[in-house]
């Protein structure tokens, strides 16, 4: 790894914690492990959904399958009531990628086959002829836990699966015509010739050390075994899987580890989640779509002996920021993208609006974003699709809805979103938790 000595400390410091959250991240519930134990070891106390909400101001922290959510009651002093409002960071923990079929087990031409489903809207081009490993989580069965049901997760990093691309001479229109990929025919993995002849079920109870009766059931997805790297003559951009959208989420947790230890008490309850099927639409029982978000603040409000008129209060005052990685301009196709909104790799954290709503930005959104940005001493750019061209969209217009929160959209600049590979700005990384920790706690 290679740094310019431009770059300070603080900037390396940061991008070498994504990095390494990053290659800790393969699947969304190693996501929100991974941001667990860096809440935890800073003295979070990890809560289960069955049991009580704290009420002892503190910091917490829960788990819903891939998805987390983490709050701290304990600065707040004794300002803070019943109804104090919240500021929220959302972002979400799952990326595009190739997941196993229930029973995925086919051969051809002597070729030992996996059943794959395409999660998202994944550059499929970009899973091609890439040294691919598996992660998950199962479920198994365990007569101690509730219902007779145990879940571990899973991850192996050895080099199973690859989906082989055909050879040009074979077709030879690729390079006129582009590439045409059926998800169905052309992005089975193949991950052998059959000499072992053992099923995926068999093989993954090896893995997580059960006999196959007990493996009652799998989430079970690949990624990319190139691990992330800091890349560029100057160090510059660090290129991965999963930026889109673990970078925020990390920068969510690093932003909410600054904020607790701001010297000035909060007018509000710091809060930050990060949710599961995102690209997916988020219906789920743990997506922005869910009860998860509301439902906590919620329980909040109640275990500090709030009423139900106390959670709608702080509601009104709360502000939601709503952050995805946006699309930097891209040199080569820079004609698709708003001219009078140009966005740069290393520019600084990125209001997203569109007044179709698919970002939930408004004007007050804007000012919030727009003064946290200032306090960190950040630049701020904006983006805006182009008219003529459909604009994504993410948790924003949904947390919105089923809060009444005001709502920010906001991102960091990425390249080559939704490919196995992605890549942003160094210093764009700092400057993003920046933006996020004054969004959060007052200056």
């Amino acid at each position: 790894m290679h740094h310019s000595a431009e770059l300070s400390t603080h900037v390396v410091e940061v991008a070498d914690g994504l990095r390494a959250y990053l290659d800790a991240s393969p699947s969304p519930f190693h996501a929100v492990g991974s941001a667990a134990a860096l809440l935890t070891a800073e003295g979070f106390v990890e809560v289960a959904e069955t049991d009580p909400t704290p009420t002892a101001a503190g910091r917490y922290v829960v788990r819903r399958g891939g998805s987390l959510l983490a709050w701290s009651t304990a600065e707040a002093g004794a300002a803070r009531t019943p109804a104090t409002p919240y500021r929220v960071v959302g972002a979400h923990t799952d990326s595009p990628n190739l997941r196993i079929k229930p029973r995925p087990d086919w051969a051809r031409a002597g070729w030992q086959m996996l059943g794959v489903e395409v999660y998202g809207g994944a550059l499929t081009n970009s899973w091609l002829d890439r040294d691919l490993g598996l992660s998950g989580r199962v479920a198994v069965r365990d007569a101690g836990a509730a219902g007779g049901v145990g879940q571990r997760l899973f991850r192996t990093d050895d080099p199973l699966l690859r989906v082989s691309q055909l050879a040009i001479h074979l077709d030879r229109g690729v390079r006129t015509e582009g590439l045409v990929l059926n998800d169905q025919q052309h992005l089975a993995p193949h991950w052998g010739l059959g000499l072992e002849r053992r099923s995926f079920r068999e093989w993954l109870a090896e893995l997580v050390e059960v006999d196959p009766a007990d493996l009652l059931g799998f989430d079970a997805m690949t990624h990319d075994l190139t691990p992330a790297r800091t890349i560029g003559t100057a160090g510059e951009l660090i290129a991965s899987a999963r930026l889109d959208n673990l970078a925020t989420s990390f920068a969510a947790v690093r932003a909410l580890l600054a904020a607790v230890q701001a010297p000035s008490p909060q007018p509000w309850v710091p809060v930050i989640v990060l949710f599961d099927h995102e690209e997916v639409g988020s219906t789920s029982e743990r997506g922005a779509q869910s009860t998860f978000l509301p439902s906590w603040l919620e329980r909040i409000v109640l275990a500090a002996g709030g009423t139900r008129e106390d959670y709608w209060r702080a509601l009104a005052g709360s502000v939601v920021a709503s952050g995805d990685m946006a699309h930097a301009t891209h040199p080569n196709y820079a004609e698709r993208h708003e001219p009078e909104h140009a966005i740069l790799m290393n520019g600084g954290p990125v209001l997203k609006v569109n007044t179709n709503l698919r970002y939930a930005t408004d004007a007050l959104g804007a000012a919030a974003f727009a003064l946290a940005c200032e306090q960190a001493g950040v630049p701020m750019q904006t983006f805006v699709t182009r008219s003529d061209l459909p604009c994504g969209s993410t948790v924003g217009p949904m947390t919105s809805a089923l809060t009444g929160a005001t709502t920010v959209d906001f991102g960091a600049p990425v390249l080559s979103m939704h490919s196995t590979r992605e890549i942003c700005g160094t210093l764009d990384q700092a400057a993003y938790a920046a933006a996020l920790a004054a969004f959060l706690a007052p200056a």
